[in-house]
């Protein structure tokens, strides 16, 4: 009997970031690898991947990592991962081009080429344990659910999917397939949870098709059409429906133009006529009646695309009077306060919104018919809900529930939490380390809970800062304290509540200064503690205060000696630090 643990590191209790660890004696898989969107609250950082130091150790067990799809919620913490564990990436065609896309703008992994194309007739033998794919239905072709065959049943986790009678060639869902997994028997089932508050059925994508082109058909306005880059089959239907109605379309967007070109080379899109696409330039020689502006955003996102062109911070795009702005995609739920924003703002710039949601479920996710169709074809003996929020996984357990699943059976798991299977059960047992990684800018990891607070704290209340120059030899003060505030009050007519600050401080840095024991940490942090009750007292608010205390020496003999500041006291207070990390190799075994 072998010993079987399955770690989330994402993608539960949250929207995006998936990634699944599942261990098999002493071989690690590694499912999906992705991002999500920061909430509103993470102010400044770009998206968020999943903290997995818990690895560290563990490299040498990873065998690999196996994709299901080729969006940012499947993929786009691909190239830190890499960066930190060489191990070979498996994956569809079209998911493996888009993930060697995204290695290659990481300046860390871009030399990585460890890639392998599978699909569903594909078998990956790694001793006792046996992985394969099968093909399901999502807003991007080429999307493949996971099936690990271990000598106690198999583990099968479904990725983002949705079931369409109707759809087409690379989107279809082998349903003879899933019903010979289920026959041979699943031990653990980990599906998709994104739709579980869908009633009803998802709209098939030949509604939607149809949809879109009667849209552009009674728009007698230039168009922006809002859509996630890497929603291939959305961005088809845009083309398909400009061609119909006698349009060209402008691909906004560095991302958009990658993927669509790597699809094209794929043959997984199609160009109605050779020139369908155009130039912004050519664009604006066209009667608007004959336009349609594609917009994307960075790592796909589109609506924060829209509020800069509605605030006027793109260079290239602006609305105008009569542009009908259409959302063929649904917000996640992190963007919803710039949803908000955005749609005000293009109001603003007397354009038009239009949301496809609004008459139609245009998501990429299961159904909850969907759902309890997929539980039905696999009959798992044991079930996790994942990918959505808390909400998301209970009504997903609830509809578990109504098919047979054993309620014992079914466990809703937060990130970190150790799923073990011993002694032919499966239960919850001890947690590992497996929080957020914030990304902004170039910076990985460096961003925690204190700068987040103090953003949200600059934000709110400002900066508060106080500069003292002090002659320590002689404990006395130099210059009565300086300050400068922004975003706290308005210093000019709070000058009463400035002058009673200075004095505060010059109090404090005094009675520091006759103190046997002179000490720059207690000096500054009594400054910050009393200076912080004071304007409260008075404000209600809490700036964030900086101290900047200086010293000077005046004795004659010295006369080169320079300040220094409080932060740095004397010169040999200065230490580098290194810090080694050592990186395990994965081993490979491919059979196919």
């Amino acid at each position: 009997m072998s010993n079987i643990k399955m770690i989330p590191f994402g993608g539960v209790r949250e929207n995006g970031k998936n990634m699944y660890a599942v261990e098999v004696k002493d071989k690690i898989f590694i499912l999906d690898c992705g991002l999500k969107y920061p909430e509103n609250e993470l102010m400044g950082i770009d998206f968020v991947i999943p903290d997995w130091s818990y690895l560290d150790d563990l490299a040498d067990k990873i065998v690999g990592v196996f994709l299901t799809q080729g969006h940012a919620d499947a993929i786009g913490a691909l190239p830190y991962f890499l960066a930190e564990f060489d191990v070979p990436v498996f994956g569809s065609e079209l998911s493996i081009a888009l993930a060697k896309l995204a290695v290659k703008r990481n300046k860390e992994s871009k030399k990585f080429n460890d890639f392998h194309v599978v699909d569903e007739n594909t078998e990956i033998d790694f001793d006792d344990v046996t992985v394969s794919f099968f093909p399901t239905t999502h807003s991007i072709p080429d999307t493949l659910g996971i099936v690990l065959a271990t000598p106690d049943g198999q583990i099968v986790y479904t990725g983002d999917f949705k079931f369409d009678q109707a759809a087409t060639k690379g989107y279809q869902t082998d349903l003879a397939r899933l019903a010979q997994i289920g026959q041979e028997g699943v031990l653990l089932l980990l599906s998709d949870s994104a739709g579980s508050e869908i009633t009803g059925a998802s709209s098939r994508e030949t509604d939607i098709r149809q949809y879109i082109e009667d849209t552009f058909e009674n728009s007698m306005s230039r168009i922006i059409v809002a859509s996630v880059a890497s929603n291939i089959l959305r961005v088809q239907q845009i083309l398909d429906a400009a061609h119909n109605t006698n349009r060209k379309v402008v691909l906004s967007g560095s991302d958009i133009e990658q993927i669509v070109q790597t699809a094209l080379d794929l043959e997984l899109l199609t160009l109605p006529t050779d020139d369908i696409l155009i130039k912004l330039d050519e664009a604006n020689q066209l009667p608007d009646d004959e336009v349609v502006i594609l917009v994307t955003g960075r790592m796909g996102e589109p609506i924060k695309s829209l509020l800069a062109i509605a605030n006027d911070e793109d260079p290239d795009i602006k609305f105008k009077e009569g542009d009908l702005v259409f959302v063929t995609t649904t917000p996640s739920h992190a963007v919803e306060t710039v949803m908000q924003k955005a749609k005000d703002a293009i109001y603003k710039a007397d354009a038009e919104v239009k949301f496809i949601a609004d008459d139609l479920n245009p998501s990429g996710h299961a159904s909850q018919n969907d759902e309890q169709l997929m539980l039905n074809l696999l009959h798992p003996k044991y079930f996790v809900p994942i990918q959505g929020e808390y909400r998301m996984l209970h009504q997903h357990e609830v509809l578990a529930e109504e098919v047979g699943v054993d309620p014992d059976n079914i466990f809703i798991m937060s990130r970190g939490d150790v799923l073990t299977y011993t002694d032919g059960d499966f239960h919850l047992g001890e947690k590992v380390n497996a929080g957020n990684v914030m990304i902004d800018g170039t910076g990985v990891g460096d961003i925690g809970n204190i700068v987040l607070r103090d953003r949200r704290i600059l934000s709110e209340d400002g900066i508060f800062v106080v500069v003292a120059t002090i002659d320590r030899k002689k404990k006395k003060i130099v210059a009565r304290p300086q300050i400068t505030s922004r975003g706290f009050v308005f210093v000019k007519t709070n000058r009463q509540l400035m002058k009673q600050s200075a004095g505060l401080v010059e109090e404090v840095v005094q009675e520091n200064l006759n103190q046997k024991d002179f000490d720059w940490g207690t000096l500054k942090q009594e400054v910050r503690d009393k200076l912080n009750r004071f304007l409260f007292n008075q404000t209600k608010r809490h700036p964030v205060i900086l101290p900047v205390i200086m010293e000077i020496n005046q004795h004659p003999k010295r006369k080169n000696r320079s300040n220094k500041s409080a932060d740095e006291p004397t010169a040999n207070d200065q230490a580098k630090e290194k810090k080694h990390r050592g990186r395990g190799r994965g081993k490979k075994k491919n059979k196919n």
